[in-house]
């Protein structure tokens, strides 16, 4: 059997893939792509941060994405109750992208590996992956095999697996981790959406709290179709039906938000559901490869970071090997692992704050402090790496006081009232 050669093999063609071997090819290395499925295809993470423009602007990517005609984001909206929380990405604390885009990730991914392709990049589609056998010399043979059971190997100098939930490395090497977090469950839909307000305020991503670890995205498209999911553990569904779509409409009228905007819709996607989605890896890298996108770690949906954390790595793990091939002394585990464990373990921290309640006690105080507010609205921006930015750089400290003062506060304005009643 014929082996095909390459500098670097990068496996999947999501935005990790993409924006790895556009770096890898704009560091003068042969790379290749190979793609278990055909594009376009369905996948979750429709509502991108800032921080992914700068990637996809250094990949050479980003126009052909600006031509795409993605619904345009500058900010983000909570809300709880009748209380509201904005985020206006223009009014943050670090230097960087303003807006981004919510995108219908089918064609978001399809304009990504069309880029690439026509930068010379060889993207290969309905190719699995079935063994890879790694050398001495940190090289590897992978053997794939296309939509007709053919079989073909291509030995390579390193590997990157951006595999996303395929996650093709820690399943053949046994490396995959359950996640800390409390398990997730999601249930989502795309709706016609003619009731959507105009300008901005209808094109805007909202978050609303239907109940203390219960929330809902809301993500219109530039279509006039807007994505809609619940997010909640999954006793939480138990009380509602089997069926998708009957449990889809019933979600929409338990809340009066949805009720009122889609209740009489048509959902044009077939309702789906993602469980158990947080997992992580007990191993980043080794000899002759390195894991990035969802094939390292996936936290939670809420605040939109898989994309962020799929580009970043992808970036980041690209100019790392890049550098190695030419010769270069690297260290994967400082240049790559503890640096994204930095924005991984910030939002975290995010993460966590918001199911246990201390963003929302955070989010929906009367009189914020506008610098604060800054500051949290870079993290939310996804420029989780700017040390800069105390909420950052001491995060868990930054943000868990903060909940304690303005608990602290609002108790003691009750006392207050009480006595003067």
């Amino acid at each position: 059997m014929y082996t095909e050669k390459t500098d670097v093999l990068v496996i999947g063609a999501g935005p990790a893939g993409c924006i790895a071997a556009s770096i890898v090819h704009n560091n003068g290395l042969k790379v290749r792509v190979v793609e278990k499925v055909k594009f376009p295809r369905f996948v979750i993470g429709e509502s991108l941060l800032p921080r992914v423009m700068d990637h996809l602007d250094e990949a050479g990517l980003l126009e052909d994405v600006k031509k795409a005609g993605f619904q345009e984001k500058f900010g983000a909206k909570f809300l709880l109750d009748d209380k509201v929380c904005d985020f206006n990405f223009s009014d943050q604390f670090s230097k960087g992208w303003t807006w981004t885009w919510q995108v219908q990730r089918a064609k978001f991914d399809k304009v990504l590996a069309e880029s690439l392709a026509k930068k010379g990049v060889q993207v290969e589609f309905e190719m699995g992956v079935t063994e890879i056998q790694f050398n001495e010399d940190e090289s590897s043979v992978t053997t794939v095999v296309d939509a007709n059971g053919i079989e073909k190997k291509i030995e390579a100098r390193y590997i990157i697996d951006c595999s996303g939930y395929g996650r093709v490395i820690p399943n053949l090497l046994g490396l995959n981790k359950q996640s800390s977090f409390d398990p997730r469950k999601t249930h989502f839909t795309h709706f016609t959406d003619p009731k959507r307000h105009e300008g901005a305020e209808g094109n805007r991503i909202t978050v609303v709290i239907h109940a203390q670890e219960v929330w809902i995205w809301i993500i219109p498209f530039s279509t006039g179709e807007t994505s809609v999911g619940y997010v909640a553990n999954p006793e939480f569904f138990k009380d509602y039906p089997e069926d998708p779509a009957e449990r889809m409409r019933a979600l929409v009228n338990a809340n009066p938000i949805l009720k009122e905007r889609f209740s009489e819709q048509e959902m044009v996607l077939s309702p789906r559901t993602i469980e158990g989605y947080a997992i992580t890896s007990t191993k980043f890298f080794d000899k002759g490869y390195v894991t990035a996108g969802n094939a390292t770690e996936f936290l939670d949906p809420v605040f939109s970071s898989g994309v962020t954390f799929a580009m970043e790595s992808g970036s980041t793990a690209a100019k790392v090997v890049s550098r190695k091939l030419k010769g270069e002394k690297v260290d994967f585990q400082t240049e790559y692992v503890d640096y994204m464990m930095q924005g991984i373990n910030t939002f975290r921290t995010y993460v966590k704050s918001w199911y246990n309640g201390d963003l929302h006690e955070i989010f929906f105080t009367k009189d914020p402090d506008p610098e604060i507010k800054k500051k949290i609205c870079s993290v939310l921006a996804g420029y989780v790496w700017d040390l800069s930015n105390p909420f950052v750089k001491k995060h868990e400290r930054a943000v868990g006081t903060l909940a304690k003062i303005i608990r602290m506060q609002k108790a003691s304005a009750a006392e207050e009232a009480a006595k003067e009643n």
